[in-house]
């Protein structure tokens, strides 16, 4: 009797093998794998396959006619800890009070890897953290890293040459070899080869600091791709900033040539690893930077202008061969980032994330789509510090940006990309601005944000800024004095 039940049982796979077989169909044991690279001050422009007359990302334009292309993909508060606090978490600013640079995301908060990780991944982060509010200098201790198991990350440093990391219990501080870039993706290249096989998949976060200043520290070898006489400025950049900006830009433009290049290894690891159909690769950026766009300065983001707050944004997953190379003008806000990966894995949205899954966008690339995609900055900081507070929206084709003072700003950036040219009180877009109006009302209602001016949400949060430098301070903790900021709302 249980000969015949074995033999059944063997007759039973050999046919599920061959009807497999037949129908070109494998039985898909876990869900896809994620590598999310992440790069810091990375202009959506600057990329080969978006038009850029300078630049040169050939590994970048390649994943692009592999992947999908959000083109109008947008930084919900375009400056580093903000971005990056929406992107783990699926929330906006004003709902968990991560509006400033320096702070600690709480722990109580459910992230990204969390997530993942209840779901069965492994998961992984190299680099840049900025989240953790306990100094740039230190470790970020493995009790708050919000769910990432293995880990080399630093908690800020932009000395590519030198740049600092922590070993996942290692409280031991340790540099890069050489430029970080090429460094951490050798590190992640291992973790693909050693995990390749494994029954559980894996979440990687590659968090690369670079394009981000300091420009002039990019490698020789890529700088001198790019002779400051030759390079094309935009329109909207003032004749007298044109010298500074072509400096910046050669060594910009290096970091992002370079950067491109050790992005490439990852791309090719994945593919050398047979891992391509079933990972989920996306890159993008946490914000840009003005560049002397509009005549601000080199280093400037935080505004609500294209050049800070457009990012890059690429994704491919698995089944996507009819979509390769496809472009979405609809844009996509930080806090979406979350939820749409947790709808491409069947995962399902905890309560409270704020950002919608546009998945089914992503499987479907429809040209045609639009839709409003918020921005923010609730209160500038820094060098931004005099700049106004703001609410805006981004669709594929308007900005429309809002001041406690009203209207602000409305840009057609189909007819004026370099938005030269603000039409707000238009008598030709009166019935334009009035829907924009209404659509950015409506993303405000939807996270229950009353659009306060800055001094409402600093109090809400209990955030003092330092006098004299307009930010949280964080360089104390060199000296041994510094203090966890977090955000901790008044009763």
């Amino acid at each position: 009797m249980k000969i015949h039940k074995i033999t059944g049982l063997l007759a039973c796979f050999v046919m599920m093998q061959v009807y497999c077989q037949h129908t070109n169909k494998t039985v898909n044991k876990t869900k896809p794998n994620i590598v999310f690279i992440l790069t810091d001050q990375w202009r959506g422009s600057a990329t080969g396959y978006n038009g850029d007359p300078n630049v040169k990302t050939p590994n970048l334009d390649k994943l692009a006619k592999e992947a999908v292309n959000f083109t109008n993909a947008v930084s919900v508060t375009p400056v580093c800890t903000p971005h990056r606090a929406a992107l783990l978490t699926g929330k906006f600013p004003t709902t968990t009070g991560m509006f400033l640079n320096d702070i600690y995301l709480p722990s109580e908060e459910l992230c990204m890897a969390e997530i993942f990780k209840a779901e069965g991944y492994n998961t992984a982060y190299w680099g840049k953290w900025h989240l953790d509010g306990h100094g740039r200098e230190n470790n970020v201790a493995p009790e708050r890293r919000q769910g990432f198991d293995y880990w080399k990350g630093t908690e800020c440093d932009h000395d590519y040459n030198k740049e600092h990391y922590y070993a996942n219990n290692d409280p031991v501080k340790k540099f890069w070899d050489g430029y970080s870039p090429f460094a951490i993706t050798k590190d992640a290249n291992q973790y693909l080869a050693d995990h390749a096989k494994d029954k559980k998949p894996f979440l990687m976060l590659i968090s690369l600091a670079t394009p981000h200043y300091p420009h002039d520290s990019a490698p020789e070898k890529y700088k001198n791709m790019y002779p400051q006489k030759d390079l094309v400025l935009a329109p909207n950049i003032p004749e007298e900033m044109k010298t500074k900006v072509r400096k910046e830009l050669q060594g910009y433009y290096g970091h992002c040539t370079a950067t491109d290049e050790a992005i490439g290894t990852v791309l090719e690891q994945i593919k050398k690893l047979n891992l391509s159909d079933n990972t989920i690769i996306v890159f993008t950026a946490d914000h840009g930077e003005m560049m002397g766009g509009h005549g601000v300065k080199p280093f400037v983001k935080q505004l609500a202008w294209d050049e800070s707050v457009r990012v890059p944004f690429l994704i491919s997953y698995p089944n996507s061969k009819n979509n390769k190379g496809k472009t979405v003008q609809a844009p996509i806000t930080t806090p979406d980032i979350l939820p749409s990966l947790l709808g491409l894995t069947d995962i399902a949205i905890p309560k409270g994330i704020e950002g919608e899954d546009i998945s089914s966008l992503i499987k479907n690339p429809d040209p045609k789509a639009d839709r409003a995609a918020l921005v923010m900055n609730v209160s500038p900081f820094g060098s931004n510090f005099n700049d106004s507070e703001y609410r805006a929206i981004r669709t594929k084709q308007y900005t429309y940006i809002r001041t406690p003072e009203g209207a602000s700003n409305l840009y057609d950036n189909l007819k004026d990309p370099y938005q030269m040219t603000n039409l707000l009180d238009k008598s030709d877009y009166k019935k334009i601005q009035i829907d924009l109006e209404k659509q950015l009302n409506n993303e405000l209602k939807r996270i229950g944000d009353d659009f306060k001016p800055r001094e409402f949400y600093m109090k809400k949060w209990n955030y003092t800024l330092d006098s004299s430098k307009r930010a949280i301070d964080f360089w104390s903790w060199d000296k041994g004095e510094g203090k966890v900021i977090s955000p901790k709302k008044q009763n």
